[in-house]
């Protein structure tokens, strides 16, 4: 006969195989459509970065100064975008591991919430490429001294554009951050609205770690977070209002 405490280690073992069974699904899956994608590996670059293409003065183009950049430059990005395409997917396993072992009612807000990180998450991105990025070139651009000719690196205009949509993309899961804290009681919507001085403060501090030291992307940083944690207060009261109709019916 098996003992409890045998029994108790074959099923964390089982937990331990279908974890790595799940991130090897993952890593596949990131894998799958890296392949599927290199061939645009250029087209993908270029899309990304054509509103700094746009903004550039007639006659100036990107340069590549490390001879190697002309293609470790794509390839980069292509990986990126293909982890970014496969985070459903890479989610959809993580909740496959982790749905066991919730309650009913921790099912059923934990799906809305994996489905609103990653729109959240791509809104962010999408905020950065359609809305930022055609801005603040145009403005950076403009106010280069006369006698300077424009002409950007591709594996620098690659980090700043990374380091960007990253931060684009976790500052719009703030919602998410705060709701979660009102839905498990570690704060409560008015609480957080009388910290709203503190919370500027924190975004314009989060806004200056997280983008190039210039004061007008890090305030379109800054902003965006503000409406965001309002909009997470806003989802917490309705939240709390549906709780309060439920307990008293």
């Amino acid at each position: 006969m098996v003992s409890a405490e045998e029994e108790k280690e074959l099923t964390l073992i089982d937990h331990l195989i279908e974890l790595r069974d799940r991130i090897l699904k993952c890593v596949m899956g990131i894998i799958v459509i890296f392949l599927a994608l290199f061939y645009w590996a250029n087209d993908i670059y270029n899309y990304v970065a054509l509103p700094l293409i746009q903004a550039l003065p007639e006659g100036s183009t990107m340069i590549a100064i490390d001879p190697t950049s002309p293609f470790f430059a794509p390839f980069k990005l292509t990986f990126y975008v293909a982890f970014l395409l496969a985070a459903p997917y890479v989610l959809y396993q993580l909740w496959s591991f982790v749905a066991p072992g919730l309650y009913k009612n921790e099912k059923a807000i934990a799906i809305p919430l994996f489905i609103s990180s990653v729109i959240l998450f791509y809104a962010g991105i999408g905020f950065a490429r359609y809305v930022l990025f055609g801005i603040v070139f145009g403005f950076f651009i403009s106010v280069a001294p006369e006698g300077i000719q424009v002409a950007p690196d591709i594996s620098s205009f690659l980090n700043f554009a990374l380091t960007i949509f990253f931060a684009f993309g976790v500052a719009f899961e703030i919602p998410v951050a705060v709701f979660l804290c009102i839905w498990a009681g570690l704060a409560e919507p008015e609480s957080l609205s009388e910290k709203r001085p503190y919370v500027v403060v924190g975004c314009f501090i989060a806004a200056m770690l997280l983008t190039p030291p210039d004061p007008f992307t890090q305030s379109m940083l800054a902003l965006p977070m503000w409406a965001l944690f309002e909009l997470g207060i806003l989802a917490g009261r309705f939240m709390r209002k549906k709780q309060s109709e439920e307990d008293t019916t």
